[in-house]
């Protein structure tokens, strides 16, 4: 049940002064349904009024005079303005005035009148004017004109002053509510209580104040991220608490790594050694295995799946792609075979009898992995013993399309798989609720990516020097850039490419884009992968996870358009065979000092851990990683890039509050849980991340 004490802030918008049927939606199109709603909505810049004399005044620039009214000039037509002549002892402006209430001028504002007027000043054809003051008021009245005003989010029919009026409606109908930071960590930090900072926030002071990280936006970030961090910790403690078969190391994974070609490095050793102490310790797992492309983490979760065989129980490795999974049934289905176990693929392609032996085998249990697409969670398909889901890529998934695979078997073990290496801090925005494995080493035998980066000046130098490789037999992916908002004109980008592309190298060029169904851009990705195709022009990232072994060269279009990560995921789809392989980055000089940094890093490590940081470092409040659509919650104050620090205290302190107060019944816990109603994350709910 929501605390009675916030009831006022989770009323509807209509309950704020002056938001009728007409202005409701417009305001929720702003800012959402509710009172709490409009409470937050964060002003973007500052309007700094400062009086001057008319002979001051700048074109373009927002200002305040103290004028005589000295003429008015009627229009003759209606579609014409009133202008209004008006003065100071240093000059002349007009006011111009459109619409139907233009002629009640005169009577509130007479011939001969001292006016203070404040809006935009413009150089006009017939010298300077304001077009539509902001205010003109009588200067015994100066109080009514703001010295600095907040200018917050608009739209059309709903001006930025009227939702400012609705904000502060919002903020008076606030209630007090109980402290739920430590006191010493706040006066330590030098924050504000919660109201003083939402005080600031709506009435801002210096242009310092609008910054993520003046102190009062802090304060509120740290709310934010306490309230979620929390709700990931109440999760991963009851997940704890759930018991769960306990599995024993088994002779099956022995036998699998020693009919492996190559040794296991450290780090693959360190991630098994996690999956298996928490399988025998008799709580349900999920953990996140993190690596490189390449880094060994599928045949690490192959040898859990020997684990979990050895124990009578079945497994389900999970992609978000048909080509994804095909290629991990052809991974692990030969090993496991050769041991005797039962390996099925199951996607939206197979249909009818051979469908349904498919469904029959997993049933009964004679397939004890099963591999497959989303297809896995459907109705039809029930397990004998389901106990370990791998999930492949699994910010691709969302939080209940995981749980429903893990609903078709008891307290069933998880893994989640991610070739997107993500820097510390961010660990524990998105996976937070999960334990951590990183495999940051990569096996022995793996050749080095030579990676050069060349001005676009020098394109045919590179298409006659991909003509040669084509010829002896190499594959090559090149990559378009996404160069504006409109996808169509992406496309039509890519296609020139491929077609100029073409002309040199005959058909052996395909073409992947955005406007493909996902059945056409695996029949295109499975020619490349069969060698059918020589190049591959793509205008999104190339599938992670994509494997094709004989691609040893890739061509990235205007690299500098890419953040640093995505070049580093791209750089990975080549150089996975023995063959030595390289990487263009193509761009458009001058390069800004960002990207020459970019390109620098690039050619100097191929670190993932060490790039997703140096990306995070360089982008600051940007999009590091791309990961807004990986699975980074949706926060209201917080920025996980530029309140990186807060998250980890707030890990901390969530951990903390979760062993000392599991129920939250002290005092601050009662606090705590007003805290997460307020923002709506709670441990119960399917949480509003990808984690």
């Amino acid at each position: 049940m929501r605390p009675e004490i916030l009831f006022p802030l989770f009323a509807p918008i209509t309950s704020l002064k002056g938001v009728g049927p007409r202005v409701a939606p417009l305001l929720e199109r702003v800012a959402g349904p509710l009172v709490r709603d409009v409470l937050w909505l964060q002003p973007h810049s500052l309007i700094h009024r400062t009086p001057a004399t008319l002979a001051d005044a700048l074109d373009g620039q927002i200002m305040t005079f103290e004028v005589v009214i000295e003429a008015y000039q009627r229009p003759h037509t209606k579609s014409q303005p009133w202008r209004v002549r008006v003065s100071d002892t240093t000059g002349f402006l007009t006011l111009v005035f459109f619409g139907r209430f233009a002629d009640q001028l005169e009577q509130r504002h007479p011939v001969g009148s001292v006016r203070l007027v404040s809006g935009k000043v413009e150089d006009a054809q017939y010298g300077r004017q304001m077009l539509h003051p902001d205010y003109m008021v009588d200067p015994q009245k100066a109080g009514d004109i703001p010295e600095i005003e907040p200018v917050y989010p608009a739209t059309e029919g709903l001006p930025a002053r009227r939702v400012r009026s609705f904000a502060v409606d919002a903020l008076e109908k606030t209630p007090p509510l109980p402290e739920w930071q430590d006191a010493a960590w706040l006066a330590r930090e030098k924050l504000p209580s919660w109201r003083d900072a939402l005080d600031r926030l709506h009435a801002p002071l210096s242009d310092a104040d609008l910054s993520p990280l003046a102190p009062h936006r802090r304060r509120l970030a740290y709310d934010e991220l306490l309230a979620h961090q929390l709700a990931m910790a109440q999760r991963k403690a009851a997940r704890r608490r759930e018991p769960a078969a306990k599995i024993p190391a088994g002779d099956l994974a022995r036998r699998l790594r020693a009919d492996l070609p190559f040794a296991f490095t450290g780090a693959q050793d360190r991630a098994l050694s996690d999956i298996r102490g928490d399988l025998q310790a008799g709580e349900r797992m999920s953990r996140l295995v993190q690596g490189d492309v390449g880094s060994g983490k599928t045949v690490v979760a192959m040898c859990a799946m020997g684990d979990v065989i050895d124990a009578g129980g079945q497994s389900a490795l999970m992609a978000p792609t048909e080509i994804l999974a095909r290629q991990h049934f052809e991974t692990i289905s030969p090993p496991l075979a050769a041991h005797g176990v039962g390996v099925v693929l199951l996607t939206g392609r197979d249909k009818g009898a051979a469908r349904r032996e498919k469904v029959a085998a997993i049933a009964s249990g004679a397939a004890q992995v099963v591999v497959g697409t989303h297809a896995l969670f459907q109705e039809e398909v029930a397990f004998h013993a389901l106990q370990l889901v791998v999930i492949d890529e699994q910010h691709r998934f969302g939080v209940a399309e995981r749980q429903r695979l893990q609903a078709k078997g008891q307290a069933v073990h998880l893994i989640a798989m991610s070739a997107t290496p993500i820097p510390r801090t961010l660990e524990l925005t998105m996976y937070g609720d999960l334990d951590v494995s990183r495999i940051d080493e990569k096996p022995p035998g793996r050749t080095p990516v030579a990676t050069r980066a060349v001005p676009m000046g020098r394109l045919d130098q590179i298409v006659a020097r991909l003509q040669d490789a084509v010829a002896s037999g190499a594959q090559a992916f090149w990559i378009c850039p996404l160069v504006s908002e409109s996808e169509l004109s992406d496309l039509a980008a890519a296609e020139m490419r491929a077609l100029a592309l073409k002309a040199v190298l005959g058909d052996r060029v395909g073409l992947v884009h955005g406007k493909l169904t996902g059945a056409e851009k695996d029949a295109v990705m499975a020619d490349f992968a069969d060698n059918r195709l020589s190049v591959l022009v793509a205008t999104t990232v190339v599938e992670v996870g994509v494997n094709v072994p004989n691609a040893t060269i890739m061509i990235i279009e205007q690299a500098e358009r890419f953040g640093l990560a995505q070049l580093h995921q791209l750089r990975g789809r080549v150089g996975r065979g023995s063959r030595e392989s390289a990487c263009v980055l193509l761009y458009d000089p001058p390069l800004s000092d960002t990207a020459q940094q970019r390109l620098d890093i690039l050619r100097r490590t191929d670190d993932g851990f060490v790039i997703a940081e140096k990306d995070l470092e360089l982008r600051g409040g940007g999009d590091a990683l791309g990961l807004r659509q990986s699975g980074l919650p949706d926060y209201v104050f917080a920025d996980p890039f530029v309140h990186r620090d807060l998250i980890a205290t707030a890990g901390d302190d969530a951990r903390l509050i979760v062993h000392r107060d599991p129920e939250l019944t002290s005092e601050r816990g009662q606090a705590l849980r007003v805290l997460q109603e307020l923002f709506d994350w709670k441990a119960g709910l399917a949480l509003r991340d990808a984690g």
